[in-house]
């Protein structure tokens, strides 16, 4: 019996160009989303930034970077950049620890696994705004559960959410509550992809459990704390909605962050102009932070 045999093509011809349907199909039909939601609105914020817009009257004049030299000499501006700072350092970093932690413990114990990581997550799927308007009543001085478990401890709580001196650790505390869990996701898929012949090794070298943090854990789960790093200070320079419901921003400004301040001054103050030269710089901030970020990543992959 002759044996069949097939025959495959000689050449294959590649197309160089992509034939217009194509080009409108694959080009221009994503990019228009992209236009209508984030290119026309960033140049039209960045047009009215130099102009006196209050956001109600048909016509605005134009008055050249008075808007930005009034914010950058204003109090208002570098105490909300201040808060801002503050809260991105005391959100961030706890969040990537207890997310360790969390995800530690749940690597631990395999079999209670989906339990932990159901009850860890839940915070994360809860709504901002109504969430935060149950810890509005757990931070009340009287009859909040909060002071009433420290007064157990014979610890005389504080007015949480009207002293400035203590309002930002409020809102920080409902910011790690809510996203240490989703953290913990990061870290848990991170660490099950470490190779097992990594902790038999460990084992067979008597590797303690500190030993194995320092030796295992950090090492293979770098890339997942660089990204959950970037994610998260972008996410702090954004948040608004835990601020809005819990402080409004006070009291005395004690937790005005910039984005809180951007939004006092077109909503409140209608002053779009301002408002909009707040928005310009919380971008440029972003941005900045983005890159410095990415490239620490880069050296660190390296």
């Amino acid at each position: 019996m002759a044996e069949r045999t097939i025959s495959f093509p000689a050449k294959i011809y590649k197309r160089d160009k992509m034939r217009p349907y194509e080009f409108i199909l694959f080009v221009i039909l994503p990019l228009i989303p992209l236009a209508v939601f984030w290119f026309i609105p960033m140049i039209a914020t960045f047009v009215y930034s130099f102009t006196n817009w209050d956001y109600i009257s048909p016509t605005y004049d134009v008055v050249g970077l008075k808007n930005y030299q009034d914010l950058l000499t204003s109090s208002d501006f570098y105490g909300a950049l201040k808060n801002t700072f503050v809260f991105g350092i005391g959100t961030v970093i706890p969040i990537l620890i207890l997310g360790f932690i969390f995800a530690l413990l749940i690597t631990s114990n395999p079999k209670a696994k989906s339990i932990f990581q159901s009850l860890l997550f839940s915070p994360w799927i809860t709504p901002m705004v109504a969430m935060s308007i149950v810890w509005s009543w757990m931070f009340r001085p009287e009859i909040g559960i909060i002071n009433r478990v420290l007064s157990v401890f014979g610890i005389n709580g504080p007015a949480w959410l009207q002293d400035p001196k203590y309002a930002m650790t409020a809102i920080i505390i409902v910011t790690i509550w809510k996203q240490a869990g989703w953290a913990m996701l990061f870290y848990t898929d991170s660490m099950s992809k470490i190779p097992e012949g990594i902790f038999e090794v460990g084992d067979l070298e008597g590797a303690n459990i500190w030993q194995r943090i320092r030796y295992i854990y950090l090492p293979y789960t770098k890339s997942t704390t660089m990204v959950l790093l970037i994610m998260n200070l972008i996410n702090s320079i954004q948040a608004f909605d835990q601020i809005s419901v819990l402080t409004s921003g006070g009291p005395a400004g004690s937790t005005r962050t910039l984005l809180y301040l951007f939004y006092q001054k077109a909503f409140e103050s209608f002053n779009m102009g301002e408002a909009t030269s707040v928005a310009i710089i919380i971008v440029i901030i972003t941005a900045l932070l983005a890159v410095v970020l990415l490239r620490v990543q880069r050296r660190f992959n390296d």
